[in-house]
């Protein structure tokens, strides 16, 4: 009777089997496990390399969303709908956006995944979340995209430099500040971070103590086409393009997955740093697009609408206020520079995960994140050239029905499935051969939501319907998600429940075990939650090595609930 358990072997009887792995595929592993530069692209990030406090890791989280791009959508609600209807399309956004990042960051930082991890074993299936890892690559891009652009702005004003010009530099920037993930970004977000908040804060700070008429004049502004009430439309409009950020949670988790474990010494600063980083990088997205509208409102009165959306047209406005005049470009421009460096390096990393994540999986073949940050960063020059900047709010109102169909999926499955009705695993699987290939209730959940929400946004359903297509998102997405698992009776999320190790995946406070093991493909060591059994060897094997298993030798078999 076969139990499941497969003990592990010597590595001289390994290379023996005639299953052993090929010289290709060792070294397409040994090319995986360099940690060094991969920085743990595809896997569970072990407790060996998380060496940084909660503070640390959350510091360099937030720093992540030190982006201008919060002022643009915030300016481009303001001056279309007005300052009420835009506040309130801001605090709409900000309270889904935290209510579903929380599950999700709570999951990436208690066991040390990233969001396409949790998504696979979160009702999507091991090839099901390639379609929501393109959609998260697509968000970095597109908005690498707008945070270059907002920097060209900066350079063209302040250095004189051509736009086209500009987005190069912006782009090519990043690179070497990317190559070596988690190290070298902690270090840039915590030294940059305090210079942000003083050059960021301080003009917006004086504008309010020096003319408090400004916060007048801020509240009232009706918009272009309003009359200065609330009108549901415009709301749920505003409310939509801010929504486009809800896949920020997303790149939140990708510096979360580093947390350390949770202990009873350190379960405050634990909780705190997760709230903070994780769902709470919201509180200060939304006081930036609050902030984005007042500045705006301000600068209408030196320059046209258009220009005012702009964040370095916002705070050259406020600097000329409290400045002599020979500082405040340079000033202005260090801010945008710093700010879009801070986000851009986040969303090159980020979107150089996801891409590989994709390609590793479709293809089994492991060519390196460098090359995804290069076609990441290729994308996003593409829609810089082409002014993506001048339609944003456009682009980000159509994202969002995407964005907001899959977090809301995979929130409502870690909530609803895993812990009310307990149809879905309560520990995330992300290994292939311990999932299914495709599992409906998030791929049907998702694709009917995304695909209805849409339909609605393009007029297809009518204009009157058209302003809640986010709406029509998240509630579909809510109430399909647990109906899915109720009528599938949850039987598609493992495939094996059994990964033919005796050693438990989580230790006696319930963090991943730390014990290593020995991958007898590429013969580097990984902890536990990282590896599996071989079924062709008394082995181990790791779970990159086991996505670019060609030939599914070292897949374990599918093998019914309980074995």
């Amino acid at each position: 009777m076969d139990t499941g358990v497969y003990p592990q072997q010597d590595t001289e009887q390994a290379q023996s089997s005639p299953a052993a792995p090929s010289a290709g595929e060792a070294a397409d592993g040994a090319k995986a496990a360099d940690e060094t530069l991969e920085d743990y692209t595809l896997r569970f990030a072990p407790r060996s390399y998380r060496r940084w406090t909660p503070m640390v890791v959350a510091t360099t989280a937030l720093g992540g969303i030190a982006y201008l791009a919060d002022f643009s959508i915030g300016a481009g609600i303001g001056l279309a709908h007005g300052t009420g209807n835009a506040l309130a399309a801001i605090l709409v956004a900000a309270a889904v956006i935290f209510v579903t990042g929380f599950p999700l960051a709570y999951y990436g930082a208690r066991y040390n995944i990233d969001l396409d991890l949790i998504t696979r074993g979160s009702g999507f299936g091991y090839y099901g979340s390639v379609l929501t890892s393109v959609i998260f690559a697509s968000f970095t891009f597109i908005f690498f995209a707008t945070e270059g652009s907002i920097m060209a702005q900066g350079l063209k004003l302040g250095l004189g430099l051509p736009l086209w010009l500009g987005y190069l530099v912006s782009t090519l920037l990043v690179i070497p500040l990317v190559v070596y993930g988690m190290k070298a970004l902690s270090k840039l977000q915590v030294w940059t971070t305090p210079v942000w908040l003083l050059l960021m804060v301080g003009p917006l700070a004086y504008l309010v103590a020096t003319d408090p008429g400004t916060v007048h004049h801020f509240l009232a502004y009706p918009g272009t086409g309003g009359d200065g009430g609330l009108n549901t439309a415009s709301v749920l409009l505003g409310a939509g393009v801010c929504l486009s950020l809800i896949a920020q949670i997303g790149e939140q988790i990708d510096y979360l997955r580093f947390m350390p474990p949770k202990t009873r010494e350190n379960r405050r600063s634990w909780w705190t740093a997760v709230i903070m980083a994780g769902p709470g990088w919201v509180v200060l997205g939304a006081l930036k697009q609050a902030a984005g509208i007042f500045l705006a409102v301000y600068a209408l009165a030196e320059v046209a609408p258009a220009a005012a959306a702009e964040p370095i047209q916002q705070f050259k406005g406020a600097f000329d206020a409290m400045l002599p005049p020979w500082l405040v470009l340079p000033l202005a421009v260090v801010l945008v520079v710093i700010s879009q460096i801070k986000i851009n390096v986040t969303n090159a990393y980020s979107g150089s995960l996801a891409w590989t994540n994709s390609f590793t999986r479709v293809t089994k073949r492991y060519p390196g994140r460098m090359v995804f940050v290069l076609a990441n960063l290729g994308i996003a020059l593409i829609l810089m050239e082409a002014d993506m900047f001048s339609f944003l709010n456009a682009v980000l109102g159509f994202y969002s029905n995407c964005a907001i169909a899959w977090i809301v999926t995979v929130a409502t499955d870690i909530m609803v499935n895993k812990y009310l009705l307990k149809l879905s695993p309560h520990a995330p699987e992300f290994r292939r051969g311990m999932l299914y290939a495709v599992n409906p209730v998030g791929v049907v959940a998702f694709t009917a939501a995304s695909g209805l929400s849409i339909a609605m946004y393009f007029h297809a359903l009518g204009d009157t319907l058209q302003p809640y297509s986010p709406v029509a998102a998240a509630v579909l997405a809510f109430v399909l998600t647990p109906l899915m698992a109720v009528v599938t009776k949850g039987r598609y999320y493992l495939r094996r429940t059994a990964d033919g190790i005796a050693e438990p995946l989580l230790d006696a406070d319930g963090n991943p075990s730390a014990r290593t093991y020995t991958c007898h493909v590429c013969r580097q060591e990984f902890e536990r939650p990282d590896v599996a059994a071989c079924p062709a060897h008394d082995a181990v094997v790791c779970s990159l090595c086991l996505s670019t298993d060609r030939t599914g030798a070292h897949v374990l078999p599918a093998a019914p609930a309980g074995a």
